[in-house]
């Protein structure tokens, strides 16, 4: 055990050596490896042949590719947009005393247990414009393609995204809201502040830091988020839908140009660190330290 400036007892290196050298072998290798293969050219086949910053400069050039980033960085917006509210409402309701609320939470927590693939699947076939849903409320979605329009088919992608990663982020404001102090809450009953007031005055502000960490994992993931644009729209309708993950496997699994999609792949893993680090940044959480450290 290592002790800090404040007389905190830390546990050593070794503690997190395992963790360390399984996140080397199956992280930070293979990133490095694919930095590599974006300055080559490489087809799969044949040797690598280093090309310099030709990929890089195609990329930018590339009127595509400058969309489906910008694509990304929407559907990633309107994913914490959507999420974050639903979260935090439905996780401080998790944490009370409601009757029924175990059974409830249960049945809410159900899309996490799934797949996105076996999500995908299943919300393309409940909007399918022929024999979904949509076929039979012409009232509601109008000639019923969802699929054909792109702000639809965004819609479609943020609806399918939150219905699954709404419940992850549940959780985690609902163990948040558990751990906040009840006297603080009957300090404010005394003093006349109703439950709006509490929310807003104490069970918001205790939830910072949960929800800068489920805003980086929402960052993180929307801009990752692969499969279920290839099962719902396909990048559709043209290049609507076309996000950079997406855009990633194409040049590699279709063009087989490895060394392009290696350098999408890089690109978005710098794009998610530096909004990331301004997320932590602007909040501050790089300056908090927790009153439980090294316990």
């Amino acid at each position: 055990m290592t002790p800090t400036a404040t007389g905190v007892s830390r546990p050593g290196f070794a503690w997190a050596a395992p963790a360390a050298v399984f996140f080397g072998l199956f992280a930070l290798l293979p990133l490095v490896l694919v930095a590599v293969l974006s300055f080559a050219h490489w087809d799969g086949l044949s040797a690598p042949r280093f090309t310099g910053l030709d990929n890089w400069s195609k990329l930018f050039d590339d009127p595509v590719m400058l969309k489906s980033l910008g694509l990304s960085v929407l559907l990633t917006g309107l994913g914490v947009a959507v999420q974050t509210p639903l979260s935090i409402l439905l996780g401080v309701w998790a944490a009370g005393p409601q009757r029924n609320r175990a059974v409830l939470s249960a049945i809410y927590f159900v899309p996490l247990l799934l797949s996105a693939a076996a999500v995908s699947v299943l919300w393309r076939a409940v909007l399918d414009p022929n024999f979904g849903v949509p076929a039979h409320a012409e009232w509601l979605f109008g000639d019923g393609n969802l699929f054909g329009a792109q702000s639809s088919a965004i819609g479609v992608l943020v609806f399918v995204s939150a219905w699954q990663f709404t419940p992850l982020h549940t959780l985690i404001y609902q163990g948040a809201a558990r751990a906040v102090p009840r006297v603080l809450y009957q300090a404010a009953q005394i003093d006349g502040a109703g439950r709006v007031r509490q929310f807003f005055h104490i069970t918001l502000p205790q939830l910072r830091n949960s929800i800068i960490t489920s805003t980086i994992l929402m960052v993180v993931g929307g801009l990752t988020t692969f499969d279920t644009v290839l099962i719902l729209t396909q990048g559709g309708p043209g290049t609507d839908t076309t996000i950079s993950a997406y855009y990633m496997y194409q040049k590699a699994f279709k063009n087989f140009d490895y060394g392009t999609a290696s350098a999408i792949g890089v690109l978005l893993v710098l794009v998610a660190t530096v909004i990331s680090l301004i997320v932590v940044r602007l909040s501050g959480y790089d300056r908090m330290r927790s009153t439980m450290e090294g316990l």
